[in-house]
């Protein structure tokens, strides 16, 4: 698959014990990404972090969260990432989802 010039960057910022269909959401996200062909999808756990409930999550020992935050990146032309983006919602009870523009200057296997 050819990827060059601008697409679209999706970012889903989750939790890391949210789920999906009995699987972490995360792992969810990947495959139905795979499954319908987009370019590439990145998963990225934070130390740190809180959001639409203000509550801290964080790894620090002393309070140690069991609901880290967690960034799925996805990148492909803007008509594949909007086919997905009904999908996503409808894998989705909470979180946050931003979309932007990008220059994909290498994409090779």
């Amino acid at each position: 698959m050819g990827l060059k010039g601008e697409a679209k960057l999706l970012r889903v910022f989750i939790g890391e014990s949210d789920r999906h269909g009995g699987r972490p959401l995360y792992e969810a996200i990947v495959l139905e990404a795979r499954r319908m062909g987009l370019a590439g999808a990145t998963v990225f756990k934070g130390f740190m972090g809180y959001g639409a409930h203000s509550k801290i999550h964080t790894a620090k020992i002393l309070q140690l969260s069991e609901d880290l935050p967690v960034m799925v990146e996805i990148v492909d032309e803007e008509a594949k990432i909007q086919a997905f983006l009904p999908v996503l919602e409808g894998m989705m009870k909470e979180g946050l989802v931003t979309l932007e523009k990008v220059e994909v200057i290498r994409y090779q296997g």
